[in-house]
């Protein structure tokens, strides 16, 4: 019998074990803390993975055009970060399934296909603006990208390809530590800290409210907010076993996660505030390697340095994070479960696409004259494409009781989470039409929505509250409910306002995805 079929229930995670049977009892402070040293993993690293290359870039580009005065936006990002991750590391706690195949399983399979295959092509993407970032930061350092691109691609396989969860998981935890290198960073641009905190609670924007800091306040959430983060952790959750017995410590890995991100992003603004902001107006961010030499030039004392491995950093933890979610993805697609326990050999698929992504993001970055700015735009633009259906399917399967039963959303969870989705909803589609139509009044079509918003809102929330039916006896333990097979739950209602729902995500993804590669196609030839 193999090692893998022995410890098939064991969670082995980066800082502790917990062996197959542990029935969960935990007594006093030091045996919880223990717990949860072995569960944490999931939600810190996809939290810490969203600041990202396409992360870094565009906190550093509000601080340094716009000083301090968007530090605001950061704390209102955590109760969405929570509620959002919340619901997936539910989803994958209870399910023992992945995302996509969860979508496939209860809305069909062309929702199902339709769905992965857009967050493989978002992901491929993403993973190309990763290994921008990888080469402007060594770039830095006088390092060509025809070396450190390579080195990134072999390297981020071999840390992947171990065989073990717990090898992958220790490694990406030092990734995430190098993140604290902002500290220093921040020491030496020495912000005003009267400034920090009163910006950060008071809303303001220098300059005044314009359509380019609208649009950069919606980046910053939308590269907070990011489609591949549901993917990604849920089906790590899966991967490393954690069950609802577990969930309540994976729920402060999550939170833990959330407050750790903005604080990081908000260093960043901080530190680019301070060291460059005075030195230009709303319009002097060029890109990640001008923000290095600027620190350099302006702050000193190696602050250029720092911030440049912070961006390398970055870019390889998202790169690592995002490929991985892609190969999750397609093992949704596949039907075949495949885990980071398992060796080359015996997951020659989901390493193979792990691989294939990497190589080939890799090769388009060295492309001399690849349109690299224009796949940026496109990542902006299909991010804002699929955040809104991403988001309503998780809401609809975390109220569906055959999948969830006693651990669906609560009525105050579900009327915090509907706010949060249709917030999101409102700020994708403000993305995505300015992205695709650049003359497009933005401040107008944001009123606009947010009034069609807060009327859904005030008519459905009442009606989705009066309908909720009574709680049904499931006759065990809540934490021992796991989703039965999924071939054998009931259907869900195909109810009116159900296919009414349905039928507008499918025109607005129809014919927002139209327009995209119009507008791409536009581009590129002119």
């Amino acid at each position: 019998m193999s090692r893998e079929r022995v410890s098939d229930n064991q969670i082995s995670g980066a800082f502790g074990t917990i062996a197959e049977h542990d029935s969960g009892a935990r007594r006093g402070v030091r045996a919880r803390l223990l717990t949860l040293l072995a569960i944490i993993g999931p939600g810190l690293i996809v939290m810490v993975g969203d600041n990202d290359a396409g992360g870094v870039s565009t906190y550093v580009q509000a601080g340094q055009n716009f000083g301090y005065s968007l530090l605001w936006t950061l704390p209102l990002l955590i109760p969405v970060l929570i509620i959002n991750q919340e619901m997936v590391a539910r989803l994958g706690a209870v399910t023992g399934v992945g995302h996509g195949r969860l979508i496939r399983e209860r809305f069909g399979r062309r929702w199902g296909n339709v769905s992965i295959g857009s967050i493989l092509l978002l992901n491929f993407l993403i993973i190309i603006t990763e290994f921008i970032g990888i080469s402007l930061s060594m770039r830095y350092f006088g390092v060509s990208p025809y070396l450190s691109v390579p080195v990134a691609v072999f390297v981020l396989f071999a840390v992947t390809a171990t065989g073990s969860f717990q090898r992958w998981e220790r490694f990406m935890m030092l990734f995430v530590a190098v993140n604290f290198l902002v500290i220093p960073l921040v020491v030496l641009a020495h912000p005003r800290l009267h400034a920090v905190v009163s910006h950060a609670v008071s809303p303001s924007v220098r300059g005044g409210v314009t359509s380019s800091s609208v649009l950069l306040i919606i980046s910053i959430i939308g590269t907070t907010v990011a489609p591949w983060q549901l993917y990604f952790q849920q089906s790590n959750i899966v991967d490393k076993r954690i069950t609802p017995r577990w969930l309540n410590y994976e729920r402060i890995d999550t939170v833990l996660g959330s407050f750790i991100v903005v604080i990081g992003a908000g260093a960043l603004v901080a530190a680019a505030a301070a060291g460059l902001s005075g030195h230009g107006g709303t319009n002097s961010y060029i890109n990640a390697l001008e923000v290095a030499h600027g620190l350099r030039r302006y702050v000193g004392h190696g602050s250029g340095a720092l911030f440049a491995i912070l961006l390398l950093n970055a870019s390889v933890i998202g790169a690592a994070a995002v490929t991985l979610a892609s190969s999750y993805a397609l093992s949704d697609l596949s039907g075949a479960r495949q885990s980071l326990n398992s060796r080359l050999v015996e997951a020659k698929g989901f390493y193979s696409v792990f691989a294939g992504l990497l190589v080939v993001a890799g090769a388009v970055t060295l492309i001399p004259g690849a349109p690299l700015g224009l796949i940026t735009l496109a990542v902006q633009a299909m991010c804002g494409l699929m955040l809104p259906s991403t988001t309503i399917f998780v809401l609809l399967l975390c109220n569906d009781r055959e999948v969830l039963g006693p651990w669906v959303n609560g009525r105050l969870l579900n009327a915090a989470a509907s706010v949060v989705v249709t917030v999101l909803v409102v700020l994708s589609i403000t993305m995505m039409v300015s992205t695709l139509f650049s003359s497009v009044n933005v401040i107008g079509m944001l009123k606009v929505l947010s009034i069609a918003a807060v009327v859904g809102l005030v008519i459905g929330l009442p009606l989705a509250w009066r309908r909720r039916g009574p709680e049904p006896v499931y006759g065990v333990d809540r934490r021992d409910w796991r989703t039965p097979r999924l071939t054998l739950l009931a259907p869900p209602p195909a109810t009116r306002s159900r296919r009414v729902l349905f039928g507008a995500v499918g025109t607005y993804l129809a014919v927002a995805g139209v327009l995209l590669a119009v507008r791409i196609i536009q581009l590129a030839s002119s």
